[in-house]
C-alpha cells in the first residue's frame, strides 16, 4: 500500500429497498456538500460486492456506510470495526452476492493486506420496494453526518461544507431519474 493514507469512504446498499439506500445517498451527500482537507475518494458501493475489492486492495483505510441488521431501534447508529462486523450489514451477500466484508476476508485468505476498516451504520426502520428513507433515518440524517465527519475528524481530516448545499431529498429525487447522476 502506498506511503500516503489512500482514505476511501464506501456508501452501500440498493436505492430501490428504502432505508437500505442509506450508505448510497450517504456517500452522495458528502460529495456533494463537502470539500476535505485531505483527498479522499468517495464511492457509490451501490451493491457491487466483489466488484469493490479492487477498491479495498488500493485503499489503506476504508470507511463503510451502510445499514446494520442490528436488533434495536431504528436509526440508531453504530460505528463498528469491520471485522467485527460479518453478518450485520444488508449487504453481506447473499446466494447470488459476495458483499464488501466477505471481499475483506477473501483479500485475508489470499495474504493481502487488509484496509483499516470500520463500518459507520444505521439500524433501518423499513426495508421495502420504494425509493427514499424513512421518515425515522431521515430525522437522524444531520445525526448520521455529523458522526461520520467526527470520526474523520479523529483521522486529521477536516470537512468544510460547500457554499451550495445540496439537500438530502434532492439527492433521494435522483436516484429515481434514470438520467440521474449519482457519484
Amino acid at each position: 500500500m502506498s506511503s500516503q493514507q489512500a482514505i476511501t469512504i464506501i456508501g452501500i446498499g440498493n436505492v430501490l429497498q428504502k432505508d437500505d439506500g442509506l450508505g448510497v445517498y450517504t456517500a452522495s451527500y458528502l460529495y456533494e456538500n463537502y470539500t476535505f482537507s485531505q483527498e479522499i475518494s468517495i464511492i457509490n458501493g451501490g451493491v457491487e460486492g466483489i466488484h469493490l475489492l479492487n477498491v479495498l486492495e488500493e485503499s489503506d483505510h476504508v470507511i463503510i456506510l451502510d445499514c446494520l441488521q442490528i436488533n434495536d431501534t431504528p436509526a440508531s447508529i453504530y460505528a463498528i470495526p469491520a471485522n467485527e462486523i460479518s453478518g450485520y450489514g444488508l449487504n453481506n451477500g447473499g446466494a447470488h452476492e459476495i458483499g464488501i466484508i466477505q471481499c475483506m476476508d477473501m483479500m485475508e485468505l489470499q495474504g493481502k493486506e487488509t484496509p483499516e476498516a470500520i463500518v459507520l451504520g444505521v439500524v433501518p426502520a423499513e426495508v421495502s420496494f420504494c425509493f427514499g428513507l424513512s421518515s425515522e433515518l431521515i430525522e437522524a440524517f444531520d445525526d448520521y453526518i455529523s458522526v461520520i465527519l467526527q470520526y474523520l475528524k479523529k483521522q486529521n481530516i477536516l470537512a468544510t461544507p460547500k457554499e451550495k448545499c445540496i439537500t438530502l431529498q434532492s439527492i433521494m429525487d435522483r436516484a429515481k431519474d434514470p438520467s440521474g447522476v449519482m457519484i
